[in-house]
């Protein structure tokens, strides 16, 4: 039912460019996220499985169970005023329910806005405020934090606990491809939460990279299955969108706190065979025993470099790819780095994804090989349209049609638009230390690769002499700082290595679970 983007991976180190060569995009100018997840596959395969909902009792939802309850509720919705462009809050943990809920917003032609389920009262009356949301759809648990907030455009709520609101059933509209269809708000480590508002072809711009970095994705019999939050862009466009895309059954369970044991058990029992695990829950994994009985296959995962040391436990001890994946929520999933296609080395990003140009831009446009630049994006279905009711921030993000990330790369050498690139920093994490512009992404990888450190953090810190002095916040057990220190020294340089090594029992993270280096700064 669905043509393969890029179609199965080509081995060999010249894989990736025989890939790249013959992809084509083909978007329609008529999209729309609801018809192309769930009414498709109700219409075609209405009894295949599609999420695996493990909250208490476990409950297969099959494709005409999610297209009839996102019907019901689009119409309950529309009698209550909902409409085409209207703003529409989602906030519930991974559950079925969130894929009814996103499916019924865009039948109506309205957009849907992911929340995480553990925001505080504070950080969900801004998202709300800031996008005028008129509805919200949640548990009882998540809703009563509204109360007594200033929302003055918020006038319907539902609780998803007391089952979902049924209305009559509406068709799915006739929506452009470019016409909005969700927005994620940015995680607010610098300003002010931005909502990145995407169009409904943003999910073809995913699918290159999906279908590669799951080494081939989809096959007969594939499950997906992600820790990561549906209220977050990994979690819902690195894996569960482009499963029911493809139709492929899709595992929601809610983890409150991430537990390895449980989540090896669960991928055992569910027969899980692709999965995105952010590195901080890979980490962990590491750590406790691999079950017997496992159906993976590919592994993907992002959102910090991953050290050779996670690469070499998946190679052995899963016998499966670990394959890195890159974007922003502006512009998800455009670099990748992926066994089996590509020369691939530990700490690199790996190389555009088909139908994307990527490259590492200076002031006066790439830079040359070996050099560090900011990473730019172009041509990508995945960018989005605009920041909400930020006009100067929206523009300044693009550059002679270049999306600029932010992020800071160093290009490796390779063709224009495609070359390697290694990861060096966020351009505002960069340490400036007797002259050298250090990148703490690498620090952090070395020091996580003792088997004494759980988590590692750098950032710099004001020295009179060296201007920033490299410094190291760690939680690790039985390891002195001396010891770490010339760890890093021996394996990176002694440029990079920390001044000094702080002990915590914990780093402070956003939700995301991104270490939040501007709180170590002080």
């Amino acid at each position: 039912m669905r043509r393969a983007v890029v179609g199965p991976p080509v081995p060999g180190p010249s894989g990736w460019d025989a890939m790249r060569d013959r992809h084509r995009w083909t978007i329609p100018d008529r999209f729309n996220l609801a018809r192309a997840c769930v009414t498709d596959w109700a219409e075609a395969t209405p009894d295949a499985p599609a999420v695996i909902d493990l909250r208490g009792a476990r409950r297969v939802w099959t494709f005409a169970d999610l297209e009839r309850a996102s019907a019901r509720l689009a119409g309950w919705l529309a009698g209550r005023g909902v409409g085409r462009g209207d703003r529409v809050a989602l906030l519930m943990p991974q559950r079925a329910e969130v894929i009814v809920a996103h499916a019924a917003i865009h039948r109506l032609g309205a957009v849907s806005l992911p929340l995480f389920a553990l925001f505080g009262p504070d950080a969900l009356a801004y998202r709300l405020r800031d996008a005028g949301a008129v509805a919200v759809i949640g548990e009882a648990e998540g809703l009563s934090k509204l109360d007594g907030l200033d929302l003055p455009d918020l006038r319907v709520a539902v609780d998803v606990d007391g089952g979902l609101p049924e209305g009559d059933p509406r068709p799915v509209a006739d929506t452009a491809a470019e016409d909005p269809a969700m927005m994620i708000y940015t995680s607010g480590t610098t300003g002010d939460p931005k909502g990145v508002l995407h169009a409904h072809r943003f999910l073809w711009g995913h699918l290159p990279c999906i279908e590669t970095a799951y080494d081939g994705f989809p096959r007969p019999g594939d499950v997906g299955w992600t820790p990561a939050d549906w209220a977050w862009i990994g979690g819902l466009m690195d894996l569960a969108l482009p499963c029911l895309f493809h139709g492929v059954p899709v595992v929601a369970h809610r983890m409150a706190k991430f537990d390895a044991g449980a989540a090896w058990a669960l991928m055992a029992r569910e027969r899980v065979t692709c999965a995105f695990v952010p590195p901080a829950a890979l980490r962990a994994m590491r750590r406790v025993d691999v079950p017997d009985g496992l159906a993976l296959r590919a592994v993907i995962s992002g959102g910090e470099a991953l050290g050779a040391d996670l690469l070499h436990w998946a190679r052995g001890s899963l016998g499966v790819p670990l394959n890195e994946i890159y974007g922003q929520t502006e512009a998800n999933l455009v670099l990748a780095a992926c066994d089996g296609t590509q020369d691939r080395a530990p700490g690199t990003l790996g190389r555009a994804v088909p139908g994307v140009e990527v490259e590492v831009m200076g002031p006066d446009g790439p830079v040359a090989d070996g050099a560090v630049g900011e990473i730019a994006v172009r041509g990508s279905p995945a960018a989005f349209l605009r920041y909400w009711g930020k006009p100067e921030e929206t523009a300044g993000k693009w550059r002679g049609g270049w999306l600029m990330t932010g992020d800071l790369g160093e290009r490796l050498g390779g063709p224009p638009g495609s070359p390697a690139i290694r990861f060096h920093a966020r351009d505002d994490d960069v340490i400036n230390s007797s002259g050298y512009r250090i990148g703490p992404s690498e620090i952090e990888a070395c020091l996580c690769a003792h088997p004494a450190v759980h988590a590692a953090a750098v950032v710099g810190l004001p020295d009179e002499r060296r201007g920033e002095a490299v410094t190291a916040f760690v939680v690790a057990e039985a390891v002195g700082a001396d010891e770490l220190i010339e760890w890093v020294r021996a394996r990176l340089s002694p440029h990079m290595a920390p001044r000094a090594v702080h002990f915590r029992d914990s780093l402070p993270t956003t939700a995301t679970g991104k270490v939040m280096r501007r709180a170590l700064r002080g």
